[in-house]
């Protein structure tokens, strides 16, 4: 039963590192859209591909997000994404290690 324990915590830190480079890719995309960088660049082309579907579902269901020119869809997702986390990815590793 404990490599079923270790797998479970395998796959929690695995998820908690993807979902922590996630962040890390909004917050990087939220300070270059301060900047306006420019949209050809391959870096900003990666980085828009990553987070713009994602931005994209947020301002569709949420039409409140996009307040006088300020678009709060980053902040939206850091937020799920922390819920996630703490719900979660937490709750999968204490099982985890409960086994």
């Amino acid at each position: 039963m404990f490599v079923v324990g270790n797998l479970l915590v395998t796959v929690a830190k695995l998820l908690d590192t993807v979902i922590n480079l996630y962040t890390i890719v909004i917050i990087i995309s939220a300070l270059l859209s301060w900047v306006n960088p420019d949209p050809y660049n391959p870096v900003v082309r990666v980085l828009r591909s990553l987070t713009e579907p994602l931005y994209y579902r947020i301002r569709k269901r949420f039409p409140f997000v996009f307040i006088n020119g300020f678009d709060l869809s980053p902040l939206v997702v850091l937020l799920i994404l922390q819920l996630f986390n703490g719900v979660v990815i937490t709750s999968l590793y204490q099982f985890g290690r409960g086994l």
